[in-house]
């Protein structure tokens, strides 16, 4: 399906989601995507060796995947969120390395002196004031900054949301070429989000190894919550979970 959404709304939706996703971190659950849950005919086909799985479990449950920590971890949640927190970082620090604007530079260090006169009074007062103005400048909350503390998915998508929607600060607008790039990236990262939180319509078809007993290929449907239905496209034949539905 085409997400219709606009990029600045895909970029707030994963700021909006990325808390779901930490929740879902350390509590694995039973997806219906893939959906290698179907029972009877599709199950068979889709079910996986015994000894693979027993070794993806452990593994699902290694201290050593994120550190020590007190429950199991999903790796299927983990690796989501280091895949799409990398890819906004990437595109924030070469998006903020094109328009965002160099920040003003302070004067030029200068001897202590008194100012005896009201000339030198006002030069030593507008350079004052020209300190002032760089460092409330550097410190824009608005800017992004490739080192340093706030550099999380959140922070990284809501930034990326105000270039995308044009927000005012020290940037210039994007160009053509960067609004695509970037809607491409936001796309591509709400989707891993909303598929690895099942909320996301989503539809595959089996390998060529898989097919119907007519021969012909099947296609699942699945995601947003609904449980997976799979349809043989050649007999028209439709399983779900309880079996066989119609044939």
């Amino acid at each position: 399906m085409t997400d219709t959404r606009t990029t600045t709304q895909q970029l707030q939706q994963i700021a909006r989601l990325w808390p779901d996703l930490t929740d879902a971190l350390s509590a694995p659950t039973h997806h219906s995507w893939p959906p290698v849950e179907l029972k009877g005919y599709l199950n068979a086909m889709e079910r996986m060796d015994s000894v693979e799985a027993a070794a993806l479990r452990a593994l699902e449950r290694s201290p050593d995947q994120l550190g020590t920590r007190p429950v199991p971890i999903s790796l299927r949640i983990h690796d989501t969120m280091r895949a799409v927190e990398a890819a906004l970082l990437d595109t924030a620090d070469r998006i903020a390395r094109t328009v965002q604007r160099t920040p003003i530079q302070p004067p030029p260090p200068a001897r202590a002196a008194t100012a005896r006169t009201r000339g030198e009074r006002l030069v030593w007062q507008d350079r004052a004031r020209r300190i002032e103005q760089a460092r409330q400048d550097s410190a824009d909350p608005r800017r992004w900054h490739t080192v340093g503390a706030g550099r999380t998915a959140i922070r990284a998508a809501l930034w990326l949301s105000g270039r995308a929607g044009g927000a005012s600060g020290p940037f210039r607008m994007l160009s053509a070429a960067e609004e695509q790039h970037l809607a491409r990236v936001a796309a591509g990262a709400l989707g891993r989000v909303e598929s690895a939180l099942d909320l996301a319509d989503q539809r595959r078809e089996l390998t060529a190894e898989h097919p119907c007993q007519c021969g012909g290929t099947i296609e699942v449907y699945g995601g947003a919550g609904a449980h997976p239905v799979a349809r043989c496209k050649g007999c028209g034949a439709i399983w779900s979970e309880s079996g066989v539905v119609a044939a």
